[in-house]
């Protein structure tokens, strides 16, 4: 019986089993990259995202008149994105301009879009 594990589940391809086993145990970031896509778990965020992504960089104020939304609520999810580190700033005088971080962000907002319009 010892391929039987604790959900009472024979184990029919060991082989397997322990590669994927093993594969998950290499990454020992499942926690930040758990923090990471809940940050994708926004409407707003994802809005925010999705306006940079089109048009580069944006202050705050311009993404607040696009998103229809108060510059203070704007601030509060540019702040949330800042933190995990998916957009970046820049300062002009004394307009902050906020864009992605990386085109690593680009990429999964367009997969993700991509994937779900697919789908649909």
């Amino acid at each position: 019986m010892e391929n039987k594990c604790k959900c009472d589940c024979y184990c029919l391809y060991k082989d397997i089993v322990d590669i994927a086993k093993n594969s998950i145990k290499k990454i020992k970031i499942f926690d930040n990259m758990y923090t990471f896509f809940k940050t994708f778990a926004d409407v707003t965020r994802l809005k925010i995202i999705c306006a940079l992504d089109e048009v580069g960089s944006m202050c705050v104020c311009d993404i607040a008149v696009a998103l229809d939304m108060t510059k203070s609520a704007i601030s509060h999810q540019l702040k949330f994105l800042k933190e995990n580190k998916l957009i970046k700033y820049q300062k002009k005088g004394k307009e902050i301009f906020y864009s992605l971080a990386d085109n690593h962000v680009k990429d999964i907002f367009e997969l993700g879009l991509n994937h779900l319009q697919e789908i649909d």
